[in-house]
């Protein structure tokens, strides 16, 4: 009788054999129902061996084989497989990860048909400056596999070289996937490209969309109906038959990283199968990663660079540092910043307020015994947001109401410390009853169509002042903003996660290129307590290449990525003792002697040691060879199954740990 080997989405690193009259090898790539424990689940048939490694008798007959979809192909199966090994997952977690909710019931509900999209008018091609033409020109999809890293500045136009590149993938027949960082972005750029292509099939991918949508997407992209997949990091497993070329916006972002499950780089997984099919990838950023930089210095990535902005009336903001030990800040806000918000509302042009820290206040304290309002369950402080009169915690989200009075010493007067969107917001309205003042977070933009209303209201001209978090720092264009002023920024320099300043370059560089995109000039100000910091000094010049290389030398020099790499394994219980217990008895494992190429730390907290009610330690294993770690791991992974650990004690190990 036909054997059946079958991935099943557990934490095991394992796959499960059944029997069944009626398979075939033709079936490898079919959804199945089998049982499994007392119940039933659904898997995908990964192999049908000769024979099993199990007595025939002792395997349980497999349930229905599903045909309503073609097998999942060979190449789908090999990327799941380079996934699975590469970030020690087990691969059944990583097959049934990529697929939509609805394709993994049991009982999958009816699906009505979809409402066609509404039609939008098509958008001319603009002209293409010299250097646009050459990034093009650069990428021959004939070539087999290529990497590219595309550097342009704020406005260069990366947007229009993706199009046209999509265009010259479609008049071969081709897919094209496109992948962005955050769902936010994914409206405006959706709108751009399915105006360009009005008469191709268009789908997005990703988590804000309704189940039926998503699942309804996914078979449009698997099916080939689907020319264009739009996604963010998820999207980079699609089955897509006729795959041409992967481009990846703002590839230096941190949400291309998943920070759950399977913890993976939607970009080095992108690059892997560009590879494993033999195609194109292009990586775009106007602040590429390092890891990405240092690939394109050593020629492992061709660079192709967009010096000057794509519109010929732009030019790029002039930035100006403001030293603010010198100067009175009201509500964090400098009288220089305001003087140039007024001289804007004066001419009808839009200004921006950076300020990534959303609620009203980082913190409520009593002055009397020095209480803060503390997270029950993390090692954080819960916001204070006083539109919804609520604390809230922005790691767990746990919340209650604001209390009348200090829990500690009953003391009336309790006061907010620092300050947050809401409370800037409430401010400049008082300094400026006249304006029209919009925030932009997370917590007055929610869903989709909350965010279409926003950026509506914002092209319309309907909004004069903005104050925003990280939402507005990248990939939007709004004509009439022309200043950008960045309040709270310094924390991140002398951050204790050694990406700090990377990042925090990264987002200022991004914000700042919000201002002047169109013939208005452009203005930022950014207020700071160290107007000698070469960070700031490179944002003066716009001088990314320089930042960089001063970056690289001193990751070179302190042993860190891209001259490193790592793997972090975390364990959290309800007790600290437990995880660190855990963590040493995994950094006492015999196998480690086995690895000399591998290093070994100490186990220590997280810097987060507290997360909704479980204390958290991790320990880092290095090396300098990306082979030697990947040799090492499945071994140390299979001792550390074998250690005991307290009942609600849970470990996973993290290959290239974005956040520590």
């Amino acid at each position: 009788m036909p054997v059946l080997r079958v991935a099943l989405d557990l934490p095991l690193h394992r796959l499960f054999d059944y029997v069944s009259e009626a398979a075939t090898a033709a079936d490898i790539g079919l959804r199945v129902r089998v049982p499994f424990g007392r119940g039933e689940r659904l898997g995908v048939i990964v192999e049908v061996p000769a024979e099993s490694d199990w007595p025939i008798e002792q395997l349980k007959p497999a349930g229905e084989i599903l045909r309503d979809l073609p097998p999942l192909p060979p190449d789908f199966f090999r990327l799941c497989d380079f996934a699975s090994a590469y970030y020690q997952a087990p691969l059944g977690e990583v097959i049934m990860q990529a697929l939509p909710v609805g394709l993994k019931r049991l009982d999958p509900p009816d699906r009505r048909n979809g409402r066609a999209g509404k039609k939008i008018a098509p958008m001319p091609r603009p002209e293409l400056t010299a250097e646009q033409v050459a990034a093009i020109e650069a990428i021959d999809p004939s070539a087999g596999f290529s990497a590219h890293l595309l550097h342009g500045v704020t406005g260069s136009g990366k947007t229009e070289v993706y199009l046209r590149l999509i265009e010259r993938a479609l008049a071969a027949g081709k897919q094209v996937l496109l992948l962005v960082p955050e769902i936010n972005l994914t409206p405006q750029l959706e709108g751009r490209v399915r105006a360009r292509f009005p008469d191709t099939g268009v789908v997005s991918l990703h988590s804000e969309l309704a189940e039926a949508a998503r699942e309804r997407n996914w078979r449009a992209a698997f099916g080939g109906e689907a020319s264009i997949v739009l996604g963010t990091r998820l999207a980079i497993f699609t089955p897509l038959p006729r795959l041409g070329l992967i481009v990846i916006d703002e590839e230096h972002d941190a949400s291309f990283k998943q920070q759950d499950g399977m913890r993976y780089s939607a970009r080095d997984v992108g690059v892997f199968r560009a590879h494993q099919l033999g195609i194109p990838i292009l990586l775009g950023s106007a602040t590429p990663s390092l890891e990405s930089w240092a690939n394109a210095q050593s020629k492992r990535y061709s660079l192709l660079t967009l010096r000057e902005r794509a519109n010929r009336e732009a030019s790029l903001p002039a930035i100006h540092i403001l030293d603010s030990q010198r100067l009175v800040l009201k509500e964090g806000v400098s009288e220089p910043l305001l003087v140039v918000i007024r001289e804007r509302l004066a001419r009808g042009e839009q200004s921006l307020v950076f300020l990534n820290r959303r609620g009203y206040s980082p913190v409520l304290a009593c002055p009397a015994c020095g209480w803060v309002s503390r997270c029950k369950r993390c090692a954080a402080n819960m916001v204070l947001h006083l539109a919804d009169r609520r604390l809230r915690c922005h790691h767990c989200g746990f919340e209650h109401g604001i209390p009348k009075s200090c829990p500690t010493c009953g003391n009336q007067d309790i006061h907010p410390f620092g300050r947050g969107t809401q409370r800037l917001e409430g401010w400049l309205q008082e300094q400026f009853p006249e304006a029209r003042v919009l925030r932009v977070d997370r917590d007055s933009v929610k869903s989709r169509k909350q965010w279409e209303g926003v950026l509506e209201r914002i092209h319309g001209g309907e909004a004069d002042i903005l104050i925003g978090t990280q939402m507005l720092a990248k990939g939007h264009d709004f004509p009439k903003l022309t200043l950008v002023g960045v309040l709270g920024a310094d924390s991140a320099l002398f951050s204790a996660d050694w990406r700090a300043p990377e990042r925090l370059f990264a987002q200022l560089m991004q914000v700042a290129g919000r201002a002047g995109r169109a013939e208005l000039k452009g203005e930022v100000i950014i207020q700071t307590q160290y107007p000698d910091h070469p960070l700031y000094a490179a944002l003066v010049r716009h001088d990314y290449p320089g930042y960089a290389a001063t970056l690289l030398k001193e990751r070179e020099q302190a042993g860190f990525p891209p001259y490193a790499f790592q793997a972090m394994l975390r364990a959290e219980g309800p007790e600290m003792s437990d995880s660190i217990a855990f963590l040493k008895a995994a950094a006492a494992l015999p196998v480690i002697a086995e690895h000399e190429n591998v290093i070994i730390y100490d186990p220590i907290p997280m810097r987060m040691a507290r997360l909704a009610n479980l204390e958290r330690g991790q320990l880092l294993a290095e090396s300098h060879s990306r082979p030697a770690l990947q040799a090492f791991l499945p071994a140390w992974r299979e001792a550390i199954e074998g250690l005991k650990a307290p009942s609600k004690l849970r470990w996973h190990i993290e290959v290239d740990p974005a956040e520590f």
